[in-house]
């Protein structure tokens, strides 16, 4: 199968929940951007391995957004929401063979504990990652970042509330792993302005949104696209979303003081707020 062409300086953010054997149970069905396939994922996983594409984490993002280093030709980024165990059992393994880096996004008031806001939908739900699984992976190159500390949409809490959910996850997660927490994901894509800012305010370098498009340097590194890989996504429907989905389904939001990019290009506007439903 030829490759086709990604769009140039941009980079595909790919945004995974969980690895591993669900069928097709009403849950798989009703959320399946939450799942993916174990056999899928390696068999993705070796498309990218064998076709030339670069893979990076969030801090090699950042700084091919900052210009510190150039955008690879088929740039793509792994990120994995809320911490599942699964990650550990099925798609570190695959990521170990190829030797590809990832950013997992963890929930810092429920490290080892089940994904309880499953159970809001009738799911079963599944152990998220310890502390011990979490230093492992950080020890092996695994890059973590917070997905706040209780899984909330914050576009629709207080002030006080964004601002204890961002600083504690973050102050938890230096204190596990030793080092600065310097990238952060939105739970089900809900920002507006005001998170964004808050998100700002709180250190953050980078924040994730499920709003689907590639990222580039035109794009507020507080308010980056993703591209969610379902369920039911063989190797062709993966090609798709990698290489055809990229239109955003929202205008996406930036912050006015942010630096002007170059002539010519830019696509956020300041008014837009992003939710999604994706978890």
């Amino acid at each position: 199968m030829p490759v086709p062409a990604l769009q140039p300086d941009r980079i595909n953010i790919l945004m995974y929940h969980q690895v591993g054997d669900f069928g097709r149970s009403p849950a798989v069905r009703a959320h399946p951007s939450t799942y993916c396939d174990r056999h899928r994922f390696a068999r993705q996983m070796a498309w990218l391995a064998s076709h030339g594409y670069t893979v990076l984490d969030m801090d090699a993002v950042l700084a091919c957004l900052r210009g510190e280093r150039a955008i690879p030709p088929r740039a793509v980024a792994l990120t994995f929401d809320d911490g599942y165990r699964n990650f550990y059992e099925h798609a570190w393994p695959v990521l170990q063979r190829h030797g590809f880096p990832a950013t997992v996004y963890l929930i810092a008031d429920m490290l080892g504990q089940p994904a309880r806001w499953f159970a809001a939908d009738g799911r079963d739900t599944p152990p998220l990652m310890a502390r011990a699984e979490l230093l492992e992976l950080r020890r092996a190159g695994i890059l973590f970042g917070s997905h706040t500390a209780g899984h909330v949409k914050l576009a629709q809490h207080s002030d006080a509330v964004i601002h204890d959910e961002l600083s504690r996850s973050r102050q938890v997660l230096e204190d596990l792993f030793g080092e600065r927490i310097d990238h952060f994901c939105y739970p089900y894509g809900s920002h507006d302005l005001r998170v964004v800012e808050a998100v700002a305010e709180a250190g953050y370098l980078t924040a994730t949104t499920c709003n689907r498009a590639p990222a580039g340097r035109d794009d507020d590194p507080l308010v980056l696209p993703r591209k969610a890989i379902a369920h039911g996504d063989n190797l062709l429907g993966f090609l798709w979303r990698l290489h055809m989905k990229n239109t955003p389904r929202k205008t996406p939001l930036h912050r006015a003081d942010v630096a002007a990019p170059a002539p010519g290009v830019g696509r956020g506007l300041a008014l837009a707020a992003g939710v999604d439903n994706n978890q």
